[in-house]
């Protein structure tokens, strides 16, 4: 038993952070009310996490290899713990969002070292095992979030699905400390600080820009202006990149099809799969009168059906190409956003299921294939590198498609109240209605006229949701399509392939991370 405790350590740690990617999808209602957020706050506090993550991943895999790696993620998981007491106790919305990211900036932490941990700890079928169940945990944590989310919202109060990381932090830097051994790459050669803040200021802008595009309008001077500063920034990651010797992404990375089909394939899962999650909950919540505990388990057949299909398909699908399993299931993910557009205004929450359960099916499908191609569509040292870009493309997928399709969400729902009669301000209503009100937009209208306002939200809230959807299976199908037509030779790399500068075929560093 003792040797499975490097194991439990490292397991704790990204169940932790992966749970509280979803955990706080049916606690924002709730968050709303007691903090009286707008519609942009409800979408930061999920995207300040996953940007967070998104842009610091590679570069805290490189400070780990530098450093020591049981040092950093032990500094991730304390950091971690910190923030989410910060955020139990947050006051505002601008506190709650400023900790969800430094929340984000301690999962990098740990998210960037949890492979490699497990790679020095463990050798030959052991090491199998080992990744096998963290695997089998990542899974776990997707499905537990919803579930664990409602029942500390609804039977405590929100700021508890914080403050239960505390004491699962404790015993993880206790037992990491006890039996993890340290380890780290002795050529690396520091960490690309230009790089990461580049790519940083790239990602946070066009994320402000698509979030406020509501409020601003799309042809306003701040967002074209952010998206133009965004354009810049990317470009200067680009420019560091290319020059850098020892760079935190090798650009010549993207010279195989394969792996950029990858990593196209990365982002629009994530943007597809899971970023109306958000703006699903507030419906049911909101709209559909249900607690937290039922909208988590409406939301449960995505979960558990991915779950299920990875463990399966892990097992009886080694033989089949990658391009099928990754773009087979990138289209199952936009079928099944497709079959959740028919919702309208009389919809109760069986509407979403069977699109969730086929979705489910198509990411347990693509998303073990994915990470298992990522690596072999480049040299061997740079697998651990391709390993962590694939993680960034996925959680900037869930940023950017939170925020893209929020944007979308709102315009339709403003569009649909615009033609509502006794609508004075559709604009400010709909920001009502995004933010978790629909229950105070409603008990405000006169009794005579209830009826009438609240058959107009819950229409409302059903056209925002179809055009989300729409946009959504328009990610995946597009998604599916360009991995089938990008990944057409197997991707593996021959084995004299040539390695690219700043890394050997023997690098420690090329361990997945």
């Amino acid at each position: 038993m003792r040797k499975w405790l490097p194991l439990i350590a490292v397991c704790l740690g990204a169940f932790m952070l992966l749970v509280d990617v979803t955990i706080v999808t049916v606690a924002l209602p709730d968050m709303a009310t007691s903090l009286h957020t707008t519609f942009a706050d409800l979408q930061w506090v999920m995207d300040g996490y996953a940007l967070a993550l998104a842009a610091l991943l590679l570069g805290a895999g490189s400070l780990a290899d530098l450093i020591g790696r049981r040092r950093v993620y032990v500094a991730g998981l304390v950091m971690f713990a910190v923030a989410s007491l910060a955020c139990g106790l947050a006051s505002g919305p601008g506190q709650l969002i400023a900790f969800r990211a430094l929340q984000g900036v301690g999962g990098a932490a740990m998210f960037a070292t949890t492979m490699a941990l497990l790679s020095h700890a463990y050798q030959g079928r052991d090491r199998g095992v080992a990744f096998g169940v963290w695997g089998a945990v990542n899974g776990a944590a997707a499905a537990a979030g919803p579930i664990v989310g409602g029942l500390l919202t609804e039977h405590l109060d929100w700021r508890w699905i914080f403050w239960v990381n505390l004491p699962v932090s404790v015993v993880a830097v206790a037992v990491t400390l006890r039996v993890v051994k340290e380890s780290r790459n002795p050529q690396a050669a520091g960490v690309d600080l230009p790089g990461t803040a580049t790519f940083t200021l790239a990602a946070g802008s066009v994320t402000y820009a698509l979030i406020k595009a509501g409020d601003n309008g799309w042809g306003s001077t701040t967002t074209l202006g952010l998206l133009a500063f965004g354009a810049l920034a990317l470009l200067a990651f680009v420019l560091i990149e290319a020059r850098s010797s020892r760079p935190m992404l090798d650009l010549r990375l993207f010279r195989s099809p394969s792996f950029v089909g990858i990593m196209i394939g990365g982002l629009l899962l994530s943007a597809s799969a899971f970023a109306y999650l958000v703006y699903a909950s507030l419906w049911l919540q909101s709209v559909r009168g249900m607690g937290p505990v039922t909208a988590g388990l409406a939301l449960l057949p995505m979960s558990v059906l991915a779950f299920l299909t990875a463990g399966i398909g892990g097992r009886r699908l080694h033989g089949v190409p990658p391009r099928l399993t990754i773009g087979g299931g990138l289209l199952l993910i936009g079928v099944g956003a497709l079959l959740q557009a028919v919702i309208d205004a009389d919809s109760g929450w069986s509407v979403l299921a069977a699109g969730l359960a086929v979705s489910g099916i198509g990411v347990g499908l693509a998303t073990p294939a994915m990470a298992a191609a990522a690596m072999a569509a480049v040299p061997p040292a740079r697998a651990g590198m391709a390993g962590g870009a694939l993680n960034t493309a996925r959680q900037l997928g869930h940023a950017l498609g939170i925020a893209l399709l929020g944007a979308v969400f709102q315009a339709g729902l403003a569009r649909s109240l615009e033609g509502g009669s006794g609508v004075d301000d559709p604009h400010g209503m709909a920001q009502a209605l995004s933010g978790g009100q629909a229950g105070a937009v409603v008990a405000r209208a006169a009794d005579g006229s209830r009826p009438a306002v609240e058959h107009l939200v819950h229409g409302a809230f059903a056209d925002g949701l179809r055009d989300t959807f729409l946009v959504s299976a328009a990610f995946g199908l597009a998604g599916g399509v360009l991995v089938l037509l990008m990944l057409r030779r197997p991707a593996v790399p021959a084995a004299n392939a040539p390695v690219p500068a700043g890394g050997t075929a023997g690098d420690p560093a090329v361990a997945p991370r």
